[in-house]
Order: C-alpha cells, then sequence, then structure tokens
C-alpha cells in the first residue's frame, strides 16, 4: 500500500529556550520548506532515496534515527521492506525545524505501518528529536504536526494563533549554522551560573510570548508597535544569552540599516536564521535573501 506525508519547517515569534521552563512559544510553520516522505510496499529489503535540495543532508541522520525508532517500537529494522522516498528542502541545523518535520513525517510513516497508535504520535517523534537536541521542548514538533500558528506550552496549552492582521514579517540567513543542543546548554549554563538573570531572561522572553500573541489578535494600527516591542525585547534576551554574537549580529545590524523595524534570531540562536519585520516593502536589494512568512 502507498503512503506519503509532508511536514514543514518552522519560525519562532518569542519564546525561545524559556519554553523549556514553562514559558509559551509562539511558533509558525513555514510553508515553503517542507519534508516529503513517500514509501511503496514491497519485499525487498528497505532501500532509501533522498531528493530535494536538502535532502542529501539527511541521509548520515536518517540510519541512526531508524535504529532509534526501531528499538522504541521494539522491532526489527530487517522487518521494513519496500522503498522510501525522503524529499527535503529544509536545511539541516539552521533552526527551521528540519529534524522536527524529519520525525513527525517518520513517526507518521510508522503508524501507517501498524507500529504506534495515533495517541503516541506526538510523543514519539519528539523522542525521536532528542537524538538532535539532547531535550527536545517539542515545540517544533507541535507546528509540524498541526501546520499552523500555535500557543504552545510545554507541559501545558497548545492552541491555535490566527493573526487578524499580515505583518512583513521575514526571516533571513545568517551564514553561520547553529547548533542547537550548544546553544540549548550555553543558556543552561548561565541559569547554573547566575540562577537570578536567568529567572529574570526567562520572564523577558515570556512577556515577549505575551505581547506578540496580544498585538496579533489586534488590528494593525494598534498592534504594530506592541509587536516591535516583542520582537526587540526577545531579541534582547537572545543577546543577553549570547546567542546573538558574530554573524549573527552582523546580520541583524544589516538588516536594521535597511530599514527592518524589529529583528530577531528565530529558533535556538548562535547562528541559522533571524526574524525581520518591515514597515515597508523590504529593498530590491534584499529581497532574494528574505524568505515570507
Amino acid at each position: 500500500m502507498a503512503f506519503q506525508t509532508e511536514s514543514f519547517g518552522k519560525w519562532i515569534l518569542a519564546g525561545e529556550h524559556a519554553v523549556l521552563r514553562g514559558s509559551p512559544a509562539l511558533v509558525f510553520p513555514l510553508k515553503s520548506r517542507s519534508m516529503k516522505i513517500s514509501h511503496e510496499d514491497g519485499a525487498e529489503p528497505l532501500s532509501v532515496e533522498f531528493r530535494g535540495s536538502k535532502g542529501s543532508e539527511l541521509e548520515p541522520l536518517f540510519w541512526a534515527v531508524l535504529e532509534r525508532a526501531c528499538d522504541l517500537m521494539r522491532t526489527p529494522r530487517s522487518g521494513l521492506k519496500g522503498r522510501l522516498r525522503i524529499e527535503s528542502t529544509i536545511p539541516i541545523g539552521a533552526g527551521l525545524g528540519a529534524s522536527a518535520a524529519f520525525c513527525v513525517a517518520m513517526t507518521r510513516w510508522f503508524h501507517h505501518l501498524g507500529h504506534l497508535k495515533k495517541s503516541d504520535l506526538a510523543e514519539f517523534a519528539r523522542t525521536l528529536e532528542n537524538l538532535f537536541h539532547g531535550e527536545s521542548s517539542g515545540v517544533d514538533i507541535a507546528v509540524a504536526i498541526s501546520g499552523e500558528g500555535l500557543h504552545f506550552e510545554r507541559e501545558g496549552r497548545q492552541f491555535a494563533v490566527v493573526p487578524k492582521w499580515r505583518p512583513r514579517w521575514f526571516i533571513s540567513y545568517t551564514g553561520q549554522r547553529g547548533v542547537t543542543s550548544d546553544a540549548v546548554n550555553k543558556v543552561k549554563r548561565l541559569i547554573e551560573e547566575k540562577p537570578e538573570e536567568g529567572r529574570r531572561l526567562d520572564d523577558r522572553m515570556k512577556q515577549a510570548a505575551r505581547d506578540g500573541e496580544r498585538a496579533l489578535m489586534m488590528e494593525e494600527g494598534e498592534g504594530l508597535s506592541l509587536l516591535i516591542r516583542s520582537i526587540d525585547q526577545a531579541g534582547s534576551c537572545f543577546e543577553a544569552w549570547g546567542l546573538a554574537e558574530g554573524a549573527v549580529k552582523q546580520h541583524l545590524e544589516i538588516l536594521k540599516s535597511a530599514g527592518a523595524i524589529a529583528v530577531k534570531p528565530t529558533g535556538s540562536g548562535g547562528g541559522g536564521y533571524v526574524l525581520s519585520l518591515w514597515s515597508e516593502t523590504p529593498p530590491s536589494t534584499l529581497r532574494e535573501t528574505l524568505i515570507p512568512c
């Protein structure tokens, strides 16, 4: 029986890192970057083909994820047959949720094969993603499953966020790869060494997420100034964590000098992509590097 599924990349408006300690995060799918998996049954041992502009980046990771999944499902890898095709346009290690989109798509395939109950899908995918990040908050998994904007709390509420207006916001690549596990550990070390400052920064990020959500529920005339404040406040947390340095800082400054009214890293920081908000259409010199959100 043929199977196919698609999951999307993601970007985060606010809530990064603090989400691990109970704060809300506002996360949205990036529909222009996706992960597609298709499978055709067969009698031969499983063969895998990698396609798409970023498909080859998954090849070194695929077999480790498959081994882990088979261990969790208590099923031998030799029992998997047929032809699997994986097509990806999401770069690995860039903060766009490639690992989550991959783990969600793989989990849906295992469900299709009868190895998982539907109620177990989210937790199974999150457990697989721990291979990439050490400790997954589940936020990337949640948006990859839902395919819509979300208010996400790790141990609490999850609900759709549908903005009342359309901000002119974009993401763009800093030119520097970020490693999520390294960024998470850097923030944890700061909290261990300076617990009061760590709590203060978590509170600032929590407020940034709340302000961002409120701003999107207003009309544009009221919400724009609050959205700017939300993005700026979230960005200041990345600076204090030491995750907006080097190429990231330079890229943020380029965007601001070109007219962006608010900027911040999106994802774990330390590299990868940044978010920029604009009051007008960005200049033509930047348009090829900006991905609409």
